[in-house]
């Protein structure tokens, strides 16, 4: 009876010292005009069964006020999920994620991600690129980049994926990709004018880099709901959290 009486009096406390990530979903147009995608429940959903496998806790926010220097502390990593158009509404709260960046802090954008913050170059260039457009919804191949990396580590060499293909511009030149795919390949009557040869027949899907102090890490797949229960991405997830998060 003691010992169950000394557990639940440092219940609390053992709650609060559990490491935790932050997952953001903000989507916003002062028009409300903007896309939002339809998965963010359950990218959510997985994201929070992810981190909990890794032993951390997850929250979910859509509100910018989250993004204070004494809120940002208490979080190991940030994702970014189907974010889209504005994601703060100061330059506090700006100021707020670059401070946590610099500070060793850990990013994953995850699909639409790179739409959010359009005319943040620093936002762009943390992320590793801002988004441009997709052509329409098609199955393509996925090849594997980086096979050594925790987030692509067991994946097959390449494998069919139904999906929007993003196109990125411009992309950080310290970008390290993980996933590509050939545009040539691609159903898209605009494809000679952007991205043309520019990647040859590695147009980047996925990738990361150490940046301004922190980690950061881009999937651009992602659409549909589905998407979050698939094996291949989930793994893909999954460790992109161990390395933003030097979990591996």
């Amino acid at each position: 009876m003691r010992r169950l009486a000394l557990l639940l009096l440092l219940a609390p406390l053992l709650c609060a010292q559990q490491p935790r990530i932050l997952i953001y979903t903000r989507n916003y147009t002062p028009d409300g005009k903007g896309y939002v995608h339809d998965n963010i429940a359950t990218s959510v959903a997985a994201l929070k069964k992810l981190a909990a496998g890794l032993g951390f806790q997850a929250d979910h926010s859509e509100d910018p006020a989250a993004f204070q220097d004494a809120n940002l502390k208490r979080y190991r990593a940030l994702v970014f999920s189907n974010s889209n158009n504005e994601a703060f509404t100061s330059d506090a709260q700006r100021e707020a994620l670059q401070r946590y960046i610099r500070g060793g802090g850990g990013f994953v954008g995850i699909h639409s991600a790179t739409g959010s913050e359009r005319n943040w170059a620093w936002y762009a260039e943390m992320l590793g690129g801002k988004f441009l457009r997709h052509p329409k919804l098609q199955t393509f191949t996925v090849r594997v980049k980086d096979p050594y990396h925790p987030a692509t580590r067991g994946l097959p060499k390449s494998f069919a994926w139904d999906d929007e293909c993003y196109y990125h511009k411009p992309l950080h030149p310290g970008v390290k990709p993980l996933l590509v795919t050939d545009p040539a390949k691609l159903d898209d009557p605009k494809k000679d004018e952007y991205p043309g040869a520019l990647f040859g027949d590695a147009l980047p899907l996925a990738w990361y880099q150490e940046f301004d102090g922190g980690r950061t890490l881009h999937v651009a797949l992602g659409h549909k709901k589905e998407h979050y229960e698939d094996p291949l991405l989930l793994g893909i997830l999954r460790g992109a959290l161990e390395w933003v998060t030097k979990r591996y």
